[in-house]
């Protein structure tokens, strides 16, 4: 048996988790105990998220844990997507089933609200991007769609703060998740409650906020008993957003890089920024749609969310209503054969962003903007890694350009760097190294913050050492191609402002 276990909760917006972290006093080696199916589903006139069956599955995961690791195991956390929330009455029920993010209903909110509150302004309150997903928009929508719904709630939780709510009890938010709400101060670092009234949208509601790595308490003796952990087990929160926990798994690579390292989390989402230590909110920022959430040790994550995979997952959805099975590394290979540059999207296009159909969407995109339509399989994959790596060199270069340091490399992580093909793409149309991996570097570092609140690790630099210890990397190097920067340059045309 290993020193330590801990166990990680982890859901996406394709699947969730039970992982167990096993530490042997220098690296952890992962293994993935249950996965289960998430995704929205239709309910209540709207696209909702079944937090109930999920967590029968987080149940069923937590017994597998407890019949194979006994009681090695120490602590348990939740890492999730942002924005989606939970309202709880004063029994600690839900009030509704949690609605998803890409449901229609805070579409249009955001002109409303800055009819109320101008940019700026609720850029300075909260640092953060703006998308009419963002919790404002949807707790805006709330109350248009549903007034009085937020005024009867006891306590809104995140997605998993709300699963450890379920775990031991604690009504508590954590930072990292806290600040992709849109809601809460970068500066202040409490919730923007001024904001928030000036809005019409009611605060009693808010939590508490905790750092990650608190220790929030032992599981729930009804918990124990069903699961067949030891009541000893604690909830240690973890960087609560998937993307935080991703940024707190990723190995040390400066000295190999021979600079600073931007870390890009590729999955349903990518996420691309670099770590500072204080929230960049300047006029630039602004300009740019950047936004800054909360990480390990209270820095900041500098960053821009970019639709991502979304685009190909959608398109394989499409083909196979059209007939067949498409397996993601068949689709990746054939694009690789697909002639290069035909085609191009924004990949932020709001049409992409819940079209009923994607083949349509993109077809539509390319026919506006005088591009020949994609007429296969091959193509319209190809057309979403191009269009992916060339927004990714269009964001780094504002990073670059807005905080005023160079990158030597780009770190990317998650499901998203298994694809050789997307990596070699990056790399090319960046002209920097790109090192791919860990895999799994949401649950490695929810694991490593969880085993830092144990006591087993004390400092970031022994997180990064040991996520180093644990992590298999692939190096991609550039490959010089003139027809790249031809593209850019086209891509740039077809890109709206931010």
């Amino acid at each position: 048996m290993p020193d330590q276990v801990h166990l990680a909760i982890d859901c996406g917006a394709e699947s969730g988790r039970i992982i167990a972290g096993l530490w042997d006093g220098s690296r952890m080696r992962l293994e993935e105990l249950l996965r289960f199916p998430t995704g929205g589903s239709l309910h209540d006139g709207g696209l909702r998220w079944e937090v109930e069956r999920f967590w029968t599955q987080i149940e069923n995961g937590l017994a597998a844990a407890a019949a194979r690791f006994g009681s090695s195991i120490v602590s348990v956390g939740a890492d999730t997507w942002g924005l989606d929330y939970v309202l709880l009455n004063s029994a600690g029920r839900l009030l509704e089933m949690p609605w998803h993010y890409r449901d229609r209903r805070s579409f249009g909110v955001m002109a409303r609200m800055l009819s109320k509150v101008p940019r700026a302004e609720i850029f300075a309150a909260t640092g953060t991007q703006f998308m009419e997903i963002n919790t404002l928009c949807q707790l805006a929508a709330s109350e248009l769609t549903q007034p009085g719904m937020l005024a009867r709630a006891d306590r809104l939780l995140m997605i998993p703060d709300y699963f450890h709510y379920r775990l031991c009890g604690a009504r508590v938010g954590e930072f990292t998740n806290a600040t992709t709400t849109q809601c809460f101060h970068p500066t202040q670092r409490t919730w923007s409650t001024d904001l928030l009234t000036r809005l019409g949208i009611p605060t009693k509601m808010l939590p508490p906020v905790v750092a990650p790595g608190s220790r929030l308490g032992s599981i729930l003796k009804p918990i124990a008993a069903r699961t067949g952990l030891s009541s000893a087990v604690e909830v240690i929160a973890p960087a609560t957003h998937d993307t935080a926990s991703a940024v707190a798994g990723l190995p040390a690579l400066d000295a190999a890089a021979g600079g600073r390292v931007a870390f890009l989390s590729s999955g349903t989402w990518s996420l691309l920024g670099v770590e500072l230590p204080e929230p960049n909110l300047s006029e630039r920022a602004l300009a740019e749609n950047f936004t800054n959430e909360g990480g390990t040790d209270g820095r900041y994550r500098f960053l821009k969310n970019v639709m991502g995979l979304w685009l190909v997952q959608q398109c394989r959805r499409s083909f196979e209503e059209r007939g067949g099975l498409n397996d993601y590394g068949a689709l990746i290979a054939g694009a690789q054969n697909a002639p290069a540059f035909r085609s191009l999207v924004d990949p932020d296009d709001s049409r992409f962003l819940n079209p009923p159909d994607m083949i349509p969407a993109i077809i539509g995109f390319c026919r506006e903007t005088g591009q020949p339509e994609p007429e296969s399989k091959d193509a319209f994959i190809r057309c979403a890694l191009e269009s992916l790596a060339l927004k990714y060199a269009r964001v780094l270069r504002a990073i670059v350009d807005i905080t005023g340091s160079p990158v030597a490399a780009i770190n990317i992580v998650g499901g998203g760097s298994r694809n050789q093909l997307l990596n070699q793409f990056t790399a090319d149309a960046c002209q920097l190294p790109v090192f791919a991996g860990p895999v799994e570097a949401t649950a490695l570092g929810n694991l490593l913050v969880q085993a830092r609140g144990a006591g087993a690790l004390s400092s970031l630099d022994q997180m990064k050492a040991a996520a180093s210890a644990s992590s298999e990397i692939e190096r991609f190097d550039p490959r010089p191609d003139a027809a790249w920067a031809e593209a850019a340059a086209r891509f740039d045309s077809l890109c709206k402002r931010p």
